[in-house]
């Protein structure tokens, strides 16, 4: 099969560039230099509203499943949203200085966050507290868990220090010529990684050992973001060049270069990539279940949260200082003009 690339959806979304960018099964969210996090519906393709808790650059926006959003910011602050009346449930004091890069645990019951006073900080999320602490000998800019949640990774510049959650301690370091600004698990013992070069490397966890290395692009590598579809695995890499560039990636082959799949040329100055797929539409398919709604899918994933009791449940609500500041996006403040005129 043939892959392209179109625009489908374009919106002037900020004022300022775009600095973090996430995305689940229905929305995308972005941040921005302008100090708000803006929300599209991407089954509807609209614009949401917007969320202002933060003071200064968003920094790193991460979803866990369908219900909760992590923000972190400039202002130092780690913020826990409700993606259903999209509120604010916490706001955590996290750093000192600068939140640069969270990541969520695939349990959901542990956050991991990196700022810019030296710290690396575990959040308890069951109970929205910190749970520890840890001091680092320079500002860490990246911080990401592997899929199997069993290591995690920080990037400190142009070095990537591999850590063992069992025992909290650096199993091995990669060092690279360039400063990285993206890393992206491609399987849960290898990442790749990509920075102010044209080259994309491949790295194993256990080894510390470069798998593969391509050129990629023309300038430097600003993202890089990775995602399986009926049996491929592709990575998607953008580029400060303007070129958006999808590969297939064959993982019994992993010393072989990836395939050019497709390439787009945006003509605009990169900062960030997400890829949201159709998920519930492509279960529709593969279910064969025409006459499932999209909306069914919907309630029948958020029925399978409430089974699974992922944690950040409501009860977090009443945890909240009353001086807790209650966001309303454009649309719900329309809702509540308009019931008022009726």
């Amino acid at each position: 099969q043939s892959w392209t690339v179109v625009p489908d959806f374009t919106h002037h979304a900020h004022t300022a560039s775009l600095s973090a960018v996430a995305v689940n099964n229905r929305y995308v969210v972005t941040g921005s230099r302008d100090e708000t996090i803006q929300i599209y519906d991407m089954r509807k393709k609209i614009e949401h509203g917007a969320l202002l808790q933060h003071n200064g650059t968003i920094t790193c926006l991460e979803f866990y499943g369908t219900a909760h959003l992590l923000s972190g910011a400039e202002d130092g602050l780690i913020c826990i949203w409700n993606t259903k009346r999209w509120e604010c449930l916490k706001s955590i004091k996290a750093h000192k200085g600068h939140v640069t890069s969270l990541s969520i645990h695939p349990s959901g019951k542990l956050a991991l966050s990196v700022g810019t006073d030296k710290t690396l900080r575990t959040w308890n999320l069951v109970e929205g507290r910190p749970a520890f602490v840890k001091n680092l000998k320079q500002n860490a800019h990246i911080i990401k868990w592997s899929p199997d949640g069993e290591r995690y990774v920080t990037v400190i510049t142009n070095k990537v220090d591999v850590y063992k959650l069992d025992t909290a301690s650096i199993t091995g370091t990669i060092t690279t010529e360039k400063r990285i600004s993206s890393l992206r698990f491609i399987t849960d013992s290898i990442f790749a990684i990509a920075g102010d070069d044209e080259i994309i490397r491949f790295y194993s966890c256990d080894s510390q050992k470069c798998v593969c290395e391509f050129k990629a692009h023309e300038n430097r590598i600003k993202d890089i973001y990775s995602f399986e579809r009926e049996g491929e695995h592709v990575i998607v890499t953008a580029s400060s060049d303007g070129y958006i560039k999808v590969w297939n990636l064959d993982l019994n082959k992993i010393k072989d270069v990836p395939s050019l799949l497709c390439e787009v040329n945006t003509k605009a100055r990169l900062t960030c990539l997400a890829v949201w797929l159709d998920e519930a539409s492509e279960m529709k398919e593969n279910c064969d279940k025409a006459a499932t709604s999209s909306q069914a899918n919907e309630d029948e994933k958020s029925s399978i949260v409430r089974k699974k009791k992922v944690c950040w449940t409501d009860k977090s609500d009443r945890n909240i200082s009353p001086e807790k500041q209650k966001l309303e996006t454009p649309l719900q403040k329309k809702k509540k003009k308009q019931n008022s005129s009726e």
